[in-house]
Order: C-alpha cells, then structure tokens, then sequence
C-alpha cells in the first residue's frame, strides 16, 4: 500500500488540481543549499512542480552552509533573512534545510512529497482575495490589483522577483563533493516594487529587462501569506 500510496503522489505532483488557474499559481519557497547533503531530493521536487502551470516553485539558496567546504554559488544572506522572517513569524525557533514554506505560511519539510501536495492542494481550494494581471511591455512590466473582496487591515508588500529556470553545478568540496546537481527556478533577485494598502485598484510599472522570467508576489508585511501570485516568461 505504501509502494502505492508514492506512485499517486508522483503522478498528483505532475496533474493540476482541476480548475486551478494558472494566472493563480501557488507559491511554494524552497530554502536549499548546495552544501546540504539532505538537500538533493527537495531540489529534485523543486524540478517536478517547476513543470506545473498550477504552481509556482522558487528556490532560495541560503549561506549558512557554506562553512563546512563548499561556497554555494546562488546562495544570497537576503534568502537567509526570508527564511528567518518566516520562523519569526510562525513562533519557530530554528531554521533548517531544505524546507518549503507554501503561500507564506505552511512550514513543510522540502523533500517530503506528500506533504508538500498536501498543502498545494489546501491552498488551491481557497479564493483569492487579490486579482493580479502581469503584462510585459518593452522593458518594463506593468502591474495590476485588483481587489475582490474585503482585504486585511495590513500592509501589503508587491514583490518583484527574478529567476532563472535551470542551472547546474558542479560541486568540488563538501557534503555533496563530486556531484553535479540541476536546480529549478533559481531565485536571483528579489525586489520590493511598491506597498499597497488594498483598498483600491493599483496599477504600476517597473522596469524589466533581460529575457529571465519574473514573478510578482502580494505579501502582508513582513513575512505573512502571501495572497496573491503571478508570473510571466
């Protein structure tokens, strides 16, 4: 029954829940590193979901493994800040790897499979309160809110980030020396484009160049759900 309950889980990480709308992706924010040696199998699943129109899969690379031999390469001290924001706020007192925080607000361990569809489908099930339209125009990418429902009584952060679908490393030293590793929608850059209070629309435009894909995330400040998502290639 267990041989059978993996296989299920494998084929639901390749389907969609039916009726999900790929312009309301779920966010899933995997905390990796490529000097954890846990690491490779949350990496790996970061990959299936990065093949899904339904989900929106980021991986931020942290630096506090890099101590014990080996420098990651895509690791940024502001993903370690997320992470430890998100702790904070969810009253956890440490951090670890790899670890997938979904909308903001589920802590699931990043390699477990079941959990993580578990919680994508809790959060696929729920309305968004925010309707979030991206269009590239040029070099820059215009930005529209607009509320459907009553918002919190927070302060929504717009954020602005950039990543790259594929990269792969070889690794020299360290836990995982020898081994030559492909990661998934690599977070490069991660911007704050505007707060918003949600009590009307908001229409903005930033600056985008460059051909890598771009995601926008509706944040309550400063490490709350996330509460709305989209991204364009």
């Amino acid at each position: 029954m267990k041989f059978l309950a993996s296989i299920m889980t494998v084929l639901a990480l390749a389907l969609p829940v039916h009726g999900q709308s790929a312009a309301e992706p779920v966010v899933v924010e995997l905390f990796t590193s490529q000097g954890c040696s846990s690491c490779p199998p949350a990496d790996a699943l970061l990959h299936k979901l990065a093949a899904r129109d339904d989900v929106l899969p980021l991986a931020l690379h942290v630096d506090y493994w890099d101590y014990i031999g080996w420098k990651d390469k895509f690791a940024k001290p502001a993903h370690t800040r997320r992470q430890k924001g998100y702790a904070k706020a969810g009253g956890r007192r440490m951090i670890y790897t790899p670890q997938m925080v979904i909308m903001g607000q589920e802590d699931v361990v990043g390699a477990d499979a079941v959990q993580v569809e578990s919680a994508i489908r809790k959060h696929q099930k729920k309305p968004r309160q925010v309707a979030l339209t991206l269009r590239r125009q040029g070099g820059e990418l215009v930005i529209r809110l607009q509320p459907r429902s009553p918002m919190p009584k927070a302060r929504l952060l717009v954020q602005l980030v950039r990543f790259t679908p594929e990269r792969t490393v070889s690794i020299t030293r360290g836990e995982l020396a020898g081994k030559t590793l492909s990661y998934a929608n690599v977070v490069e850059d991660w911007q704050l484009a505007a707060e918003w209070d949600g009590t009307e629309p908001l229409e903005l435009t930033v600056p985008l160049t460059g051909s890598q894909p771009a995601a926008v995330l509706v944040q309550e400040a400063p490490f709350g759900p996330v509460i709305a998502a989209a991204r364009t290639d």
